[in-house]
């Protein structure tokens, strides 16, 4: 992770020394939301709090930093000389990783002295944004296949190598079996998956050779890439080579199809290997896969026990982006209001409460002010404090709990949310704004500005 403090947008530097500038201290209040989901998103899962967090405990300006600050000439040596120290200090409430959110719900609260909650804001979008949209295509994937193996194949189509790393961890919390990234085995605890290239089957004069020798070389992790020549020609060479293997303790784990016509070559190369007394090898596919493709291929009967999702799910191709905002909702005790047409935002700090209906299925969300009591009825709160002055209020939570709540919370999505479809200009989940948050706007927008 790239941690230094320049990696934000430079208004957020200047900002920050007219803040000093003018004697702008107060405590602030910002709140991190999705405006509108993408068309093709009835629902988005949060992912990327523990990155939020770990950057705010960590925020520092270095020596080299500041000195390249003073060399470019923009800024006044008093306000870089107090950066030596500066530190974020504020208070965090947050939704829980892995928690279904929709639009114009905040995911994100930062109650600090304006200065800081301002400066963190470029990074905490650029975080929460990207590991969200992962989460979200990979929680897509988990509907279209929840009982095959999922293994994130991202890490060379993403862009750059900390998308790729954060993807890894993000498709894991949402439900993927593993990474082939190696670096998320290490820094997050993610099983790492992986296979074999082309490149290795064409090393070899022979591609049964190539099959007999990669399996001597890692016998407890056999899966052989068959569709570089002929996909049906190399299950057989597969077939035929399995028994002198097995007499060496070597058992073959799967065959993996990477081209063509996945639906045909599976069937065929599942007749080859059960015919050949391989039923428990199982069919792994990749190329170019994502949800919609990984529906087709099930509802035509391929037999793929697994699926590698790459490309598709690290640029979150089908909706590569989301209409992401960080905006101050009060200063100095008092609420603000944005009112840009098309952009107006709720005032205040808020909270965001969830009903369920009798089946445990997600019903409807009320945005109200933070300091409104409970909706009528069963409704539970979603932010929850994380951060007090400065520092996390319990230690990270573990992958494997966030990666159990995600899967609830998908348990807990009813029909017309876990349709893949594109969303119908209505949205099929409410999100209502209390009536007291309502009031609070038109009350400030009768306030001369």
């Amino acid at each position: 992770m790239n941690d230094s403090a320049l990696l934000t947008d430079l208004y957020e530097l200047t900002m920050l020394q007219a803040y000093h500038d003018e004697g702008l201290h107060d405590s602030a209040v910002f709140e991190l939301f999705v405006r509108e989901l993408p068309l093709q998103r009835r629902f988005l899962m949060l992912a990327g709090i523990e990155q939020m967090l770990d950057y705010l405990e960590n925020l520092r300006f270095t020596t080299a930093e500041l000195d390249w600050l003073h060399g470019s000439g923009r800024f006044r040596s008093s306000f870089l000389d107090g950066l030596r120290d500066f530190r974020f200090t504020g208070d965090v409430h947050a939704m829980r990783e892995g928690t279904m959110f929709f639009g114009n719900e905040p995911v994100l609260r930062i109650e600090a002295p304006i200065g800081e909650a301002q400066f963190v804001e470029s990074r905490l979008i650029n975080l929460i944004n990207y590991c969200s949209l992962v989460a979200t295509k990979a929680a897509r994937c988990v509907l279209a296949a929840p009982d095959r193996l999922l293994v994130d194949f991202g890490l060379r189509r993403a862009h750059a190598g900390e998308a790729g790393l954060l993807a890894a961890r993000a498709s894991f919390l949402a439900g993927f079996a593993g990474s082939a990234t190696v670096l998320a085995g290490q820094r997050y605890g993610v099983p790492v998956f992986g296979t074999m290239a082309h490149s290795y089957i064409e090393a070899h004069e022979l591609e049964s050779d190539a099959f007999e020798q990669f399996s001597l070389s890692q016998p407890g992790n056999v899966t052989l890439l068959i569709d570089t020549y002929d996909t049906e020609a190399a299950a057989a060479k597969v077939v035929a080579l399995a028994p002198s293997l097995k007499a060496r303790g070597v058992n073959l784990l799967s065959v993996r199809l990477d081209s063509g016509d996945l639906a045909e070559h599976a069937r065929r190369v599942r007749t080859i290997l059960d015919a050949g007394g391989l039923p428990s090898v199982r069919i792994f596919a990749s190329g170019n896969l994502d949800e919609y493709r990984i529906t087709a291929l099930l509802a035509a009967g391929a037999p793929i026990d697994g699926f590698g999702v790459g490309t598709q799910l690290t640029t979150s191709a089908d909706a590569p982006a989301l209409d992401s905002a960080y905006k101050l909702q009060a200063y100095a005790g008092q609420a603000r209001r944005k009112r840009s047409e098309g952009k107006a935002t709720w005032p205040g700090a808020k909270q965001v409460w969830r009903s369920v209906d009798g089946e445990g299925r997600l019903a409807g969300d009320v945005v109200s002010l933070a300091d409104e009591p409970s909706p009528d009825g069963n409704w539970e709160p979603l932010l929850h404090p994380v951060m007090r002055r400065g520092r996390r209020l319990v230690p990270p939570e573990p992958l494997a709990a966030l990666r159990t709540h995600a899967a609830s919370e998908l348990a807990r999505l009813p029909a017309a949310l876990r349709d893949l479809g594109p969303a119908a200009a209505e949205r099929p989940y409410p999100v209502a704004i209390s009536a007291s948050l309502q009031a609070l706007a038109r009350e400030i927008d009768a306030r001369p500005h």
